[in-house]
């Protein structure tokens, strides 16, 4: 469409238009100026990063062929300008516009909180899939346009790639798509041009504090799925378990159901969920609904954390209109989610299981289900992230030091800080523990997690956490390959052993 067409249809509020001129067509948003040569029709947004500010880049992208420009202030080159406030996010929304507005034929599940978000998500995907409908998804794992998967980026990414994703799932024949909604995707406006049909929250814990600078504004933009992202008739799902779940089921007491593992509201309308049975290659839980009526499924996922992950699913799939009986086969055939509690088994009678968990939560959840499974020792190896919420570290080093038998320290994304002076954090929690467990600290990841595969007899268990499924270690300037799983699997060859995924 022409710029003057474009600018009529985007919806934005205090935008205007420079230089308009005929016969400039928009076919595209970029907001990478090194990728404007590798189309045409393209408008070129401004976006103000950390470190880099697309105005400067704005006369390089028209030297590559830009034709227009999305911006935040008039910028001295001959060209069509759309001056609007919050380049960031007008770009989702322009990138909708040029799109056809894809969300609009899609059903729409977005599901948000501090941990659960990914496995919510998959299980999600699996019940939608049960029904015999196809889904797409966006997530911290995979993008899946509902025919082809590709490794993700970003748990949300930019508001045109998320567009084009949506394009392409519609093309591809998909009715639905489930994504997951980051705090830096709610609070940076990347969902402009979204609307959701069914939204999911689960919990909130100390995360991304350098980011959001404290616990309210970080459930403030969380909150934002449902105040902003949520269109007519939708229906949430709010971990009443959890004081900020209580209060989104407060404020939107018309659209959304509690869900409870146990701790929730007695009586009233609640989603439940109970374990029948723990074991090392999953669970079995009954799910019971607001009428009484339920069911009992057989997951193959383990942690008492994942049956609340499956309860959301069961209140999503409600809301999504889908019946008991899909809802149940949708739990039952979702697969392991990969760096979640993903189990790996050693031919020497060690299990394995390589976790995301970052935070306190998420270790405290993944130790304590653990340790009721494990009939030998329980070792875990961990490493804080460099440069995300420091505060956490001894916390997380005293809650392994109480649950684990033998803990590794090691590196996770050191980026800007030293390794060594992330570690000492942690190991300043394990000291203040009047357990005392075995603490070894080793830098090198791979030789970690060696180490702690060699120290592991029959029986034992080992948790490797904190990077669940990502591909690399970031160093800050650089960033160097890395798989967990990858190389529980390498040592497992090396040991003239084998290690099975189930």
């Amino acid at each position: 469409m022409e710029v003057r067409e474009f600018f009529d249809k985007f919806k934005r509020s205090g935008k205007r238009l420079v230089n308009a001129r005929a016969g400039r067509e928009i076919v595209r948003v970029e907001y990478d100026s090194r990728r404007v040569s590798e189309g045409h029709g393209i408008i070129f947004a401004c976006v103000k990063g950390d470190n880099t500010d697309g105005h400067d880049h704005a006369a390089e992208a028209v030297s590559q062929g830009a034709v227009a420009l999305l911006c935040e202030r008039e910028l001295p080159l001959d060209i069509p300008q759309i001056i609007t406030p919050g380049t960031r996010a007008a770009m989702g929304e322009a990138a909708s516009v040029i799109c056809g507005k894809p969300s609009e034929k899609l059903k729409m599940t977005g599901v948000t909180g501090t941990n659960g978000k990914t496995t919510t998500a998959y299980i999600t995907r699996s019940i939608i899939r049960a029904s015999g409908a196809r889904a797409g998804m966006i997530g911290t794992i995979v993008y899946d346009d509902a025919v082809c998967e590709s490794f993700a980026g970003h748990t949300t990414p930019e508001g045109p790639d998320i567009q084009r994703l949506l394009s392409k799932m519609a093309e591809n024949g998909a009715s639905h798509c489930v994504m997951e909604a980051s705090s830096h995707g709610l609070d940076q406006g990347r969902l402009e041009g979204c609307g959701f049909d069914a939204v999911g929250f689960s919990n909130l814990t100390p995360e991304h504090l350098e980011y959001h600078n404290d616990m309210e504004s970080y459930f403030m933009a969380k909150r934002r799925l449902f105040s902003d992202y949520a269109r007519g008739g939708w229906k949430g799902a709010a971990n009443a378990d959890d004081s900020y779940g209580a209060r989104l089921l407060e404020e939107f007491r018309e659209n959304t159901m509690p869900f409870s593992a146990g701790k929730g509201k007695t009586g009233g309308s609640i989603y439940r969920v109970r374990i029948l049975r723990e074991r090392l290659d999953g669970m079995t839980v009954s799910v019971t609904y607001p009428d009484g009526g339920s069911f009992v499924a057989d997951s193959p996922l383990a942690g008492r954390h994942n049956a609340s992950n499956i309860l959301e699913s069961a209140v999503l799939g409600d809301a999504l209109g889908f019946d008991r009986d899909t809802v149940k086969k949708g739990i039952e055939d979702c697969p392991q989610v990969p760096g979640r509690l993903e189990r790996y088994r050693t031919a020497n009678g060690v299990t394995v299981f390589v976790d995301f968990a970052h935070s306190s939560d998420g270790m405290e959840q993944a130790l304590m289900t653990l340790k009721d499974l494990v009939s030998g020792h329980l070792r875990v190896l961990w490493g804080a992230g460099g440069d995300r919420t420091p505060s956490k570290r001894p916390v997380v080093g005293n809650i392994m030091a109480q649950l684990a038998d033998h803990i590794v320290i090691s590196t996770d994304n050191p980026r800007s800080e030293n390794p060594a002076d992330i570690a000492r954090g942690v190991e300043e929690g394990v000291r203040q523990c009047a357990r005392r467990a075995r603490c070894d600290t080793i830098l090198d990841r791979g030789e970690a997690i060696d180490f702690i595969l060699n120290s592991a007899q029959a029986g034992d268990i080992v948790l490797i956490a904190g990077k669940g499924p990502e591909r690399f270690i970031d160093y800050g300037t650089h960033k160097e390959p890395f798989v967990d799983g990858e190389r529980v699997l390498e040592w497992a060859r090396s040991h003239k052993s084998e290690a099975e995924t189930r």
